[in-house]
């Protein structure tokens, strides 16, 4: 779902009142025939917005917020459960986090990698998964099931489909947009360092299961991509 071009017009009206198409662009490295083919299809990009808004110094949750279809943003930020805040952690750093509590001999203190990463996700719905999350999903927008599992094999998510995962778990609204990648956990609201103080609370226990599930999911996945990769060799070596 895609953002309407009137009411994006008017909200960049009210926050810019006296920039014009080219300054907005430039100020935000986005491209002017991208904007304009988007403004006359009459729908505009949540990335664009996002761009936008940070070229404006606009929070883009605060932007996104504005447009009645991503209502549910509005208000105080909701704080993240822990479960959502190691969702946002790399494996490679559960494993630094692992080697560290069990070597010290190992590096104690590393920074961790900014969000989201590879399979944030998945990570980010498998935490706030109860079970019948995805079925909850399905029926509050019509989404197949498998179409919602494939975006998650494929790590993204569209932004609204994002909200309303999250609105059917009951956490904050903006989790998901921080997991697909539009906008950073600072700019929803999420503390700094959270990521980091979830981590620290997690049992040793814990944190070597985690590390060994995402290891586990790893796998998986290089193992299908190896299978992919051959399959597609074979094809072209029986093309000839």
């Amino acid at each position: 779902m895609s953002l309407p071009s009137k009411a994006f017009q008017r909200w960049l009206h009210g926050v810019a009142p006296d920039a014009s198409t080219s300054d907005v662009c430039r100020a935000s490295g986005l491209k002017r025939t991208t904007l304009a083919q988007q403004m006359v299809r009459g729908k505009v990009a949540e990335s664009s917005l996002v761009r936008i808004s940070r070229a404006l110094d606009v929070n883009p949750v605060a932007a996104l917020a504005s447009f009645d279809s991503y209502a549910d943003l509005r208000g105080t930020p909701v704080p993240p459960t822990d479960a959502e805040l190691i969702s946002q952690i790399a494996t490679m750093d559960l494993l630094r986090a692992v080697i560290a509590r069990n070597d010290p001999g190992a590096p104690q203190h590393f920074e961790l990698a900014a969000a989201p990463h590879e399979t944030s996700v998945r990570n980010w719905v498998d935490a706030i998964d109860d079970g019948e999350l995805r079925h909850r999903v399905s029926r509050a927008t019509g989404i197949a099931p498998q179409n919602f599992s494939a975006h998650l094999s494929a790590n993204r998510m569209p932004p609204e489909l994002a909200v309303a995962t999250a609105k059917e778990a009951g956490v904050g609204p903006a989790g998901g947009l921080i997991a697909c990648g539009l906008v950073s956990p600072e700019e929803a609201g999420w503390p700094r360092g959270a990521r980091r103080a979830a981590l620290d609370r997690l049992g040793t226990a814990e944190l070597v299961a985690l590390a060994g599930e995402r290891l586990q999911a790893l796998g998986k996945s290089l193992h299908r991509q190896e299978h992919e990769r051959n399959r597609t060799e074979r094809i072209w070596e029986n093309l000839g």
